[in-house]
């Protein structure tokens, strides 16, 4: 009996001491993890940077499709000024197509334009 207790105790003495030189499988998925979110953190900085880019890029484009629009306004043609005047009087599309001898789609697309 005395043999049998000794030899357990020597064993559990023996495993104690392996396990300090034992490799931590938790605390390698603790570092993987902590690798996994590191990454996972820049990569998502590194996309609200250039989301935020790519949003100046939009407002500066939406900038100049505005001056453009705004330019293409002041150089209309005698026509386009025609149907203008002629719409603000309140008066038809098809009227204003018969006075300018114009289609009246194409009385409406003018319209829409402005």
């Amino acid at each position: 009996m005395f043999y049998a207790i000794g030899t357990v105790i020597i064993i559990a003495i023996i495993l104690w001491v392996l396990s300090f030189f034992m490799q931590d499988k938790f605390k390698q998925l603790e570092d993987q993890l902590e690798q996994f979110s590191i990454s996972s953190l820049q990569e998502t900085y590194q996309l609200k940077k250039k989301i935020n880019i790519l949003e100046e890029e939009l407002l500066i484009d939406d900038f100049s499709v505005e001056q453009t629009i705004n330019s293409a306004n002041t150089q209309q043609s005698p026509i386009m000024r025609k149907v203008k005047d002629l719409y603000n009087q309140g008066q038809d599309t098809d009227y204003i197509a018969e006075q300018l001898n114009m289609n009246e789609y194409d009385v409406i697309s003018i319209i829409k334009q402005f």
